[in-house]
């Protein structure tokens, strides 16, 4: 199979969807790769890294979708890339369809068929293509709201861990999944005074019993959410449902009960944010205040430190990438289920139901492309 690697074009995405690790294993296979002109360099990976693993670099993103079978990327395409779609082209990609009706349209329009990371899922609901972008979008949420509690950055002016004397800052981190965990380490281990909820009692005796004695578990709800955010210096929302749009927790009648300079990180936002005054920024520009909340909502938060995401996604999607390309998309599925699962849209079909109910579309049956 040919497999095509273009160079991200979303606002300051620096990621790469493959490494040259990723490019000499899909060689092994007989597979040709083909990678864009400085597709890797923002990642650290420079094109004579990729040439000596065995791919073939080409100038332009137009001779990239023109020439793969299977185009892998990071980040969903956006407007300029919807005409060099071809039919029947296989995109293995972040899509996060629910939240945008123009893409869904789009790839619609295109026959292309679209195999979402975010909804490759396990038979024990664990999602193993958006964990690693979770672990280091869970760990930048503390680390970005850290530096916009700073007053120059229209922040209440808290150090969280505090200092001897002064009580540390208070987060509250609303989903206790993959996301919420590793925020909660980061500000646990900053010495903040932390508070982590989820609906799950089960998943809040986990987290009761691994994390550290700053670390105080809640269960979610309305009124306990209300309550929380009246005292919290940072917010991080971490709730996914996956394949579909995240529920609005926290509305906007709500931030008139926050303290001027809380900071909101909605780590959701791709998913649709689960803050309803959030929406989609970028490393460009990550901020904007409502009602004196400071609000980040940078919607690809691990393209700023590539290095480390490249690798980590790489290490999770290669072996989903060698089974699509040595089999075909859909032999590939009909063997994994994992993949099946990643299906969300063939030839003009919606085949994910958080999609189609998303947008009111109809839901076709995976099955009949699969025969």
């Amino acid at each position: 199979m040919v497999v095509g690697v273009p160079k991200e074009i979303k606002n300051n995405e620096n990621r790469v969807a493959l490494t040259p690790a990723g490019v000499l294993e899909l060689l092994k296979h007989n597979h040709k790769v083909y990678i864009q002109q400085n597709a890797g360099f923002n990642s650290g990976f420079d094109d004579a890294e990729y040439i000596e693993a065995g791919a073939v670099i080409l100038s332009t993103i137009e001779e990239i979708y023109e020439i793969a079978d299977m185009i892998v990327k990071v980040k969903e395409p956006v407007e300029p890339e919807y005409k060099l779609i071809k039919k029947d082209q296989l995109l293995f990609t972040y899509f996060h369809f629910a939240s945008s009706e123009p893409l869904t349209n789009a790839m619609l329009e295109n026959g292309s068929v679209c195999l979402a990371y975010e909804t490759v899922e396990k038979d024990d609901k664990s999602l193993p293509l958006l964990v690693p972008m979770s672990e280091v979008a869970g760990r930048m949420a503390i680390q970005e709201g850290a530096k916009y509690l700073e007053k120059p950055q229209k922040g209440k002016g808290v150090l969280l861990g505090g200092v001897p004397g002064v009580p540390a800052g208070k987060v509250l981190i609303i989903g206790g999944g993959v996301v919420g965990t590793q925020a909660a380490k980061m500000a646990a281990g900053l010495g903040a005074r932390v508070v982590i909820m989820d609906v799950s009692l089960p998943r809040l005796r986990y987290l009761s019993d691994i994390m550290p004695a700053n670390v105080t578990t809640i269960m979610s709800n309305a009124y306990n959410i209300r309550e929380a955010i009246k005292e919290a210096d940072l917010i991080i929302g971490a709730v996914l449902i996956p394949g579909t749009k995240a529920p609005n927790l926290v509305t906007r009648e709500m931030l008139k009960i926050m303290k001027p300079g809380t900071v909101i990180v909605d780590v959701a936002v791709d998913q649709g944010g689960c803050i309803e005054t959030c929406r989609p920024t970028t490393h460009e520009d990550p901020t904007f205040v409502i009602d004196d909340v400071v609000h980040y909502c940078v919607a690809n938060m691990p393209g700023a430190v590539p290095y480390t995401s490249t690798v980590a996604l790489t290490n999770a999607t290669l072996p989903y990438v060698v089974q699509l390309a040595n089999k075909g998309w859909k032999n590939a599925c009909n063997d994994n289920i994992e993949l099946k699962r990643g299906l969300n849209v063939i030839n003009g079909a919606v085949v994910y139901k958080g999609v189609a109910d998303a947008f009111g579309l109809p839901l076709q049956e995976i099955e009949d492309f699969l025969v």
